[in-house]
């Protein structure tokens, strides 16, 4: 898929592979100087990145794993959609869950952004729904053993 990115600041870096079998690009923060974010406090850090993408598209941004784990930094809004239509700056929105301030350096990687194709839904109300094995059954319903080792 190709998609048309703006660098919006010289410092801006276009988002990378790390490794050949990724399925997501590293996005780095566009900042001028170090940014402290508190426990528990919410920030927008920039990337100095804009996109056009091709109409049915996204991207999708999402939480980097190490920075989840070690750090407790995560996406305030668990995973962003970029819109085909949005053409203003990528703003990677993080929240600090964990117990100490965390730094974060000019260019450090910060999200991940992975592209998808998507099918607009065009709904169909009716009266009854199909059957199906499972019918209305959730959160638990299909218990919790592995279903390999019941006897």
């Amino acid at each position: 898929m190709n998609i048309k990115v703006q660098l919006l600041n010289p410092k801006a870096k276009l988002p990378v592979y790390q490794t050949s079998g990724s399925a997501a690009l590293d996005v780095e923060a566009c900042l001028d100087e170090p940014l402290i974010i508190q426990p528990m406090e919410r920030v927008m850090v920039p990337t100095g990145l804009a996109f056009e993408l091709p109409e049915g598209s996204e991207l999708q941004v999402r939480a980097r794993s190490g920075l989840s784990i070690k750090h407790g930094l995560t996406l305030v809004n668990g995973i962003g959609t970029i819109d085909a239509d949005y053409r203003g700056e990528l703003n990677v929105l993080m929240i600090n869950l964990g117990t100490e301030a965390f730094t974060i350096e000019p260019g450090m990687r910060v999200a991940q952004i992975i592209a998808y194709q998507y099918q607009p839904i065009a709904w169909e109300a009716v009266d009854e729904l199909g059957k199906s094995d499972r019918g209305a059954g959730g959160f638990g319903s299909t218990g919790f053993d592995n279903p390999t080792t019941r006897e």
